[in-house]
């Protein structure tokens, strides 16, 4: 007995994981606990309906029905050409989901890197890349995405992906090579160094670790600025390609008056699933800011 009281004193007293943390803070945070299970049922269900509906079919134009009313031979109504508006929501929604994801995970995983070694090595190696990310910082960067996307030949949603990060990754970086300057001159960095211990070993097993709550953050904010940023630049006509359902696509129907006033299936749909999507990932996401804060947890 005494052996098991010791037991449960000593766990009582032990510091929490950082996903023991983040966990308890989701659910002290009932603004964000719901927002994970709306977002996960949300998820679930745009997968699954994309998975099970053919696009084909989905964007074939057939006048017959333009302008169909919800339940008028679609769950939803139908657009100017007589394309279903429901089918077109939940592909455009994987689409918007898979390409804000892609892009946070590419842009990030640059940006730590590249702020990581900058911040590491600092001096010579800290000046030109910081050089490099201000001269991409003060560029026209929508204007040059939109060039970009004019210009490139048999355009895709890969080709989007790739004009995107190829701009979005500097923010991070930045953010990444200001904690890693902090972290490089702290005490077990300069044991590690004098044990010998490789750079490559020091920067991403322990200093990588030590800024991973700070990651997370980022990465959850990032995933949804890069969703909005996507569905703007189709509601531009500057996104996907027309043949390829986007949510920023249904939105840019609103840009017609008539549309805008009396035919609201068309882009409300859409227009509501954005908000919700956004205000969950950022619930989520001020969340997992006070976690990695211990002066801002609610628990």
């Amino acid at each position: 007995m005494k052996k098991l009281n010791e037991k449960a004193e000593m766990k009582k007293h032990e510091k929490p994981s950082g996903f023991n943390v983040i966990v308890r803070e989701i659910k002290k945070d009932k603004l964000a606990l719901i927002s994970v299970y709306v977002l996960a049922i949300l998820f679930l269900v745009i997968f699954i309906g994309a998975a099970l509906t053919n696009q084909e079919e989905v964007m074939k134009i057939s006048l017959l029905d333009k302008y169909s009313k919800p339940m008028e031979g679609f769950w939803l109504g139908s657009d100017s050409g007589g394309r279903d508006i429901l089918g077109q929501l939940v592909i455009g929604a994987r689409n918007s989901i898979i390409i804000g994801f892609t892009i946070t995970l590419i842009t990030s995983g640059i940006g730590i890197v590249i702020g990581l070694v900058s911040g590491y090595y600092g001096g010579q190696v800290d000046n030109v890349i910081m050089r490099i990310i201000d001269f991409i910082t003060i560029l026209p960067t929508l204007m040059l995405i939109i060039v970009f996307i004019t210009i490139v030949p048999k355009y895709s949603i890969f080709s989007f992906i790739i004009i995107m990060s190829c701009f979005y990754w500097t923010g991070i970086a930045r953010l990444i090579r200001s904690k890693a300057l902090t972290e490089s001159r702290k005490d077990y960095v300069n044991a590690s160094k004098t044990m010998g211990t490789s750079d490559f070993k020091i920067i991403f097993r322990e200093i990588l670790p030590n800024l991973s709550s700070l990651i997370i953050v980022n990465l959850t904010l990032e995933f949804a600025g890069n969703i909005g940023i996507e569905t703007g630049l189709s509601f531009l006509g500057f996104g996907l390609p027309p043949t390829t359902p986007s949510l920023g696509t249904l939105v840019g129907y609103a840009t017609d008056p008539e549309v805008l006033s009396t035919k609201l299936w068309i882009w409300l749909p859409a227009s509501i699933l954005i908000l919700i999507m956004m205000l969950c990932i950022n619930y989520i996401g001020q969340a997992l800011k006070r976690a990695a804060d211990a002066r801002q947890r609610l628990g």
